[in-house]
């Protein structure tokens, strides 16, 4: 048996989610079974409490996981039992996933060396989100990109990411992230009104791209007009709503996944070229607080749980 944070129904986190015994299951062809180390909680984890990818219950949370490897399936020949892995817990509807003392993991990749589990478990839902964002807005070399949302661990991820492509990078943000993102390299600007006129003196034209990581806030309209006016050159990860009015395109169109950079970016983080801000680490016994912590919108940066 083993400790899984999970829910039996659909509701609010705080309500639904229990740490409870589960069976152990053995990986299936393709996949892997890891002794989790560490875990990073995402706010799709509450979201899936809520009913997103509704399907069979129990369920568990926890997409982002770093671990020993302990058994693999049928076909893997990458990994070895004993290996220090990253990855994504196979989770949409699983019995089990990252926040549990074992997991069985659908995408990974080697730690390198120089990179701890708490490190390599705030890495793989942040870099293959705004990896993915950034090519499905065919960033390129040389282009200028607004990241609006800059302080979200998507958004600071994405500026990191554009600025190793050779992009010049301007970066809504608050203060939290500001200097770090300056040093980074990027053109750090304020949230909020004025935001058009702010880029604007920063670029004197329109931004190439835009991506938006931040929570809704109305500022859609905003951001296609520091696009030029094209609605096309701007994708948003969060207000799908105002999206869909607007004609702005979103994450939820893009089904690609590219869990293949995992080992680059870990790669990455261990010679200092990228990295996600932790927070705060708990034993999985407190997963209460850190819930209270990711709801209430103040964690600024990573939140891990470490069985």
């Amino acid at each position: 048996m083993t400790r899984s944070l999970r829910f039996n129904r659909y509701g609010e986190p705080a309500e639904v989610l229990h740490l409870e015994q589960a069976e152990v299951p053995d990986p299936a062809p393709g996949r892997i079974r890891v002794r989790v180390k560490a875990c990073g909680l995402n706010p799709a984890d509450w979201a899936l409490c809520r009913g997103l990818f509704a399907g069979e219950l129990p369920c568990g949370v926890g997409l982002d996981v770093s671990g020993i490897v302990e058994a693999v399936g049928e076909g893997i020949t990458d990994v070895a039992v004993g290996d220090a892995v990253l990855g994504s817990a196979d989770y949409a509807g699983a019995p089990i996933a990252g926040a549990s003392d074992r997991a069985i993991l659908d995408h990974w990749a080697r730690i390198p060396e120089g990179l701890d589990f708490i490190q390599a478990a705030a890495l793989p839902m942040v870099a293959e989100t705004a990896f993915r964002s950034l090519e499905y807005l065919e960033v390129k070399e040389g282009d200028t990109l607004l990241v609006h949302g800059a302080g979200t661990m998507v958004g600071f991820a994405a500026v990191q990411i554009a600025l190793l492509r050779g992009v010049r990078v301007i970066a809504a943000a608050g203060a939290t992230y500001g200097e770090p993102l300056r040093r980074m390299g990027a053109a750090v600007i304020p949230y909020g009104e004025g935001m058009a006129e702010r880029v604007r003196e920063e670029t004197r034209k329109p931004v190439d791209r835009v991506l938006d990581t931040a929570p809704p806030s109305g500022s859609l309209p905003d951001l296609i007009r520091i696009a030029g006016g094209d609605p096309l050159r701007v994708k948003t990860i969060s207000d799908f709503a105002a999206a869909a009015e607007l004609g702005i395109r979103t994450s939820a169109e893009d089904r690609s996944t590219h869990y293949e950079v995992l080992g680059e970016f870990a790669g990455y983080a261990a010679e200092g070229k990228f990295t996600i801000p932790i927070a705060r680490t708990f034993p999985l016994e407190e997963w209460r607080e850190a819930l209270a912590i990711s709801e209430g919108g103040q964690a600024r940066g990573k939140l891990i749980l470490l069985p």
